[in-house]
């Protein structure tokens, strides 16, 4: 009887010092099978007449039950409660095993062995009082701790409310800063590239003029020399000279005209070139105005179709526009952006052109239907303009370089390669945007302008 209330009050101590039916649910439920297994025990114990089979049961059930506390990390805490029973589990065996090997000798000491266990016993029940007393210090501890924390945590919680209502303060008017930063920065940026522009366009124009006048003479002489080269051989002709002589002065005569064909030839491309970079460097006004960017863009468009319909009467494109209607007008400098319109749609028209030529001389190709589309969009605060086609587009190393200053995917004589480039410096430094460009070989190209509107630009 003794053993069964010594382990049915280990458990129940263990229960309530741990929790267990809370922190340790799964624990809770075997040591509630031990409880019962004790009790089991205890029965069969008086059921079968004070079984000694039954009373040697209790060691190794109390031993698996300690060997359980001092094996599992859970069970750490209750480790000081479970060494109060040994004292109390030697004795028992001893007094046991000396019952069994000699009965005269353990009733001769018997009276010894129950003052033995009832003092292992007693110093039991000392030590779980007293930890029980502990607990209860420590229980009182934690709680005003836990109080404590609690408090602290509400003091914690005040500071950071007052630390974030500061904090979102200086966060506006940070933001605040930053946008009259951001744009005194964008005004500087423009006046500072309208005074480059301004500067350079004024050194272009005088280098303009210098080079324009000697131009203008080789242009000039080298045309009036083909037609002198042409009277050179008709008057040849009516000579009466011999026919091989003849025959080597009008070879001469036709080296000398081919000669200034090509002097013509480059010395236009030259004159091309300087009145490129005019445009390209010539200085802006620097004023926005308000602009239907919608009206602009078609403008452009049908502008760039109708120039190249000039000189191609057979070509013919298909003209696609999606305008979104809610833009209205927007602070642009109206000029310079229909000078980007008007190239990008230049080089699109001229990239269909250039397919169509192809396709005709591939039968396979030819369903192919040129077309060139611009789209429009305003979205989160920016201005979204797309110009694509489904022409000849562009390798990735040439993507790479077609807004570099005179570099052009156009045959010699037919593009300075000066339009994007001014394009890049009108939309990046001009408008505070961004132009790019994605293309892929054979299927076609689609250049895309981003530009920042701010509410107040916007008007109806």
């Amino acid at each position: 009887m003794d053993f069964f209330l010594v382990v049915f009050f280990l458990i129940q101590f263990i229960r309530k010092r741990l929790n267990t039916a809370i922190v340790l649910p799964e624990w809770d439920k075997k040591l509630l099978l031990a409880r019962y297994t004790a009790i089991g025990l205890v029965s069969a114990f008086y059921v079968l007449g004070e079984s000694t089979f039954v009373h040697w049961l209790w060691y190794p059930f109390v031993l698996y039950i300690l060997f359980i506390i001092y094996t599992e990390k859970e069970f750490e805490l209750a480790r000081s409660t479970a060494q109060s029973l040994f004292p109390y589990i030697a004795v028992s065996f001893i007094a046991d095993i000396l019952k069994l090997v000699s009965s005269d000798l353990y009733k001769e000491y018997h009276d010894y062995f129950d003052v033995a266990k009832g003092f292992a016993f007693l110093w039991m029940l000392a030590l779980w009082y007293n930890f029980q007393k502990q607990q209860k210090v420590i229980d009182k501890e934690r709680e005003a701790q836990r109080r404590r924390d609690e408090e602290n945590e509400a003091k914690k919680a005040s500071l950071e409310y007052l630390v974030a209502e500061r904090t979102q303060e200086l966060t506006i008017q940070t933001l605040e800063l930053q946008k009259a930063y951001d744009e005194l920065k964008a005004t500087q940026n423009q006046l500072i590239q309208s005074e480059k522009m301004a500067s350079l366009g004024e050194l272009t124009a005088g280098i303009a003029h210098e080079i324009q006048n000697p131009l203008n003479f080789v242009n000039n002489f080298s045309e009036v020399s083909v037609e002198l080269c042409q009277e050179l051989e008709e008057e040849i002709n009516k000579t009466q000279i011999a026919d091989a002589d003849k025959e080597y002065i009008n070879g001469i005569i036709s080296d000398l005209s081919q000669n200034q064909q090509k002097i013509t030839h480059h010395g236009k491309r030259a004159d091309s070139i300087v009145k490129g970079m005019l445009q390209h460097s010539r200085a802006s006004t620097g004023t926005k105005e308000l602009t239907d960017i919608n009206a602009l863009a078609d403008e452009y468009m049908r502008l760039a179709y109708h120039g190249l319909r000039a000189k191609d009467k057979e070509f013919n494109a298909t003209l696609t526009t999606e305008f979104d209607t809610s833009i209205g007008k927007i602070e642009v400098m109206p000029q310079d952006l229909g000078r980007v319109f008007l190239n990008l749609f230049t080089n699109a028209f001229y990239a269909v052109a250039e397919k169509k030529k192809l396709c005709k001389a591939n039968p396979a190709l030819a369903e192919y239907r040129p077309e060139v589309k611009i789209t429009t969009k305003l979205f989160g605060g920016k201005l979204y303009i797309r110009v694509s086609d489904n022409g000849t587009g562009m390798p990735e190393s040439v993507q790479t370089k077609i807004f570099q200053p005179f570099f052009t995917t156009k045959p010699t004589g037919q593009g300075t390669g000066l339009g994007l480039s001014m394009s890049y410096d009108i939309v990046t430094k001009g408008h505070d945007g961004i132009l790019d460009v994605t293309s892929k070989a054979g299927e076609g190209t689609d250049f895309k302008i981003t530009l920042p509107v701010t509410k107040s630009e916007i008007k109806n």
